[in-house]
């Protein structure tokens, strides 16, 4: 039996021709279990002959992933069956390689030495540190698979089979047995805070901050704007551009106007951010449509500024419930992907053209006038959205950061830093401390909120504190200014 080389070819082959999605069931997976069965057979005294159908059987068990997800262990025998033949293995040892394969279909339940020991190589990694890389590596797979329809699913069924699960071989239970049970009740901690995520759908909270700022950014339009002819930066200057121009119902304006950029956000930001922002342009629309105001004042410089406090309010009322009344950063922000400007410069081009066809069109106080609404506006925005920058530097400690690690990355696309720390040192327990990573990112104003459901997702105790960043370069962020 030419293992050594066999080995070799296999390898190669599963580096070539593995499906990208398979997360957990990758190259990687392989030689690890290629490994652990090396060393438990060593462990277990067995060499020779019996040694090379176990590590043949470990090369092979998973080849059938190339070709199915569902039995792929049948297929990984069929592939054996093609392959060894040309290696000098002769039918008899096939016929052992693969039981030994079929032995890890689950649920697994072996019958012979080597069978015991391919399993306990197979699911090794359920007793080691690895553990919850391992896990959200399956989670990812099995969600692209539609195997798993949630986060409180995975982890339910996580917290089961760790139950059910036993090491088949002494070797195994000594090595792993301790660490696995730390797992399954550092598992345990974290399911009972488990929800699912909310961020990013309805909830009576944000359904009320919705209502709360389009009514009162329609009392800013009609009550002050509109009927003075004056105007704002972003989106909603355009709409009122148009609509001075033109005398097309305003309401209307702003929702085509708005709406090929939802259809934006749906594939720059996310779904329920499109849908949300969906909802709260028709919400305005309807209010600006049916809602009249009595005129407060004709004076222009309380026009400008009041008109700027209540028109900013509505849009960081509607922020706050993670959606954006006016949709510039998103045309910013699909611009930015597609050339050398920044978002600021995108959108400081944007309202330059905005205020000076108003200059040309109505003349210079009244754009002047306008860019005071828009001024008094966007400072009024970053009050309600409690922060005066468009970015923010989060720093999360928490004994649970390899899971918060993998979801920033993974889930959030989040680039991270890792300072390694130590944690402890509290009051009257000054002599109890471990090692720590120390978790930092930047996001967006946006995505304050769904990043903070997340860590809370995982670990409710997690430390986390967010400071205003004034300045960003290079990195994984998500550039986008608000208004």
């Amino acid at each position: 039996m030419q293992t050594e080389a066999v080995e070799i070819l296999i390898l190669n082959k599963l580096e070539q021709e593995l499906p990208h999605h398979l997360t957990y069931h990758n190259l990687q997976h392989t030689k690890n279990v290629v490994r652990y069965a090396r060393e438990l057979a060593t462990s277990e005294g067995v060499t020779g002959e019996e040694l090379a159908i176990l590590i043949t059987a470990a090369v092979f068990h998973d080849t059938g992933f190339i070709e199915t997800y569902q039995g792929h262990e049948e297929a990984s025998c069929e592939t054996a069956r093609k392959i060894l033949p040309a290696y000098n293995y002769s039918a008899e040892q096939i016929d052992r390689v693969c039981e030994v394969i079929m032995a890890t279909k689950m649920p697994q339940q072996p019958t012979t030495q080597l069978g015991r020991l391919i399993c306990d190589a197979d699911l090794y990694y359920l007793g080691t540190v690895n553990y919850v890389a391992g896990s959200e590596a399956l989670y990812h797979e099995l969600q692209h698979m539609g195997a798993t329809t949630s986060r409180k699913e995975w982890m339910d069924r996580q917290s089961s089979f760790l139950t059910e699960h036993k090491y088949f071989t002494a070797s195994a239970k000594g090595r792993l047995d301790e660490k696995k049970q730390q797992n399954f009740e550092a598992l345990k901690d974290m399911t009972m805070p488990v929800k699912e995520l909310k961020h990013d759908g309805f909830t009576w909270g944000d359904f009320l901050l919705i209502v709360a700022g389009v009514i009162t950014a329609s009392f800013a339009l009609n009550a002050f704007l509109v009927p003075n002819g004056f105007f704002d930066g972003g989106m909603t200057g355009i709409s009122l551009l148009v609509h001075e121009v033109t005398h097309i119902n305003l309401a209307a304006v702003i929702l085509v106007i708005n709406l090929p950029l939802i259809i934006m956000s749906r594939f720059s930001i996310s779904v329920h951010f499109a849908a949300k922002t969906m909802f709260c342009i028709i919400l305005l629309g309807i209010c600006l449509h049916f809602i009249h105001y009595n005129l407060i004042t004709d004076d222009k410089l309380l026009v400008s500024i009041f008109g700027g406090v209540f028109l900013g309010i509505g849009i960081g009322l509607t922020m706050r419930a993670g959606c954006a009344l006016d949709g510039i950063e998103v045309l910013a922000l699909y611009t930015w992907r597609r050339s050398s400007l920044t978002i600021s410069e995108i959108i400081m081009a944007l309202n330059i053209i905005i205020f000076s066809i108003a200059a040309f069109k109505f003349g210079i106080p009244t754009a002047l006038y306008s860019i005071l609404t828009y001024f008094t506006a966007s400072k009024t925005v970053d009050y309600v959205v409690e922060g005066i920058e468009a970015y923010t530097g989060v720093t999360i400690i928490s004994g649970k950061s390899e899971i918060i690690k993998d979801r920033l990355v993974n889930e959030l696309g989040r680039g991270i830093t890792i300072y390694k720390g130590e944690r402890g040192y509290l009051p009257g327990k000054f002599e109890v401390h471990e090692d720590c990573d120390i978790i930092f990112t930047i996001i967006t104003r946006l995505e304050l909120r769904k990043l903070r459901n997340l860590v809370h997702e995982v670990d409710h105790k997690a430390f986390v504190f967010a400071s205003t960043i004034r300045e960003t370069t290079g990195g994984i962020i998500k550039r986008r200014h608000m208004h």
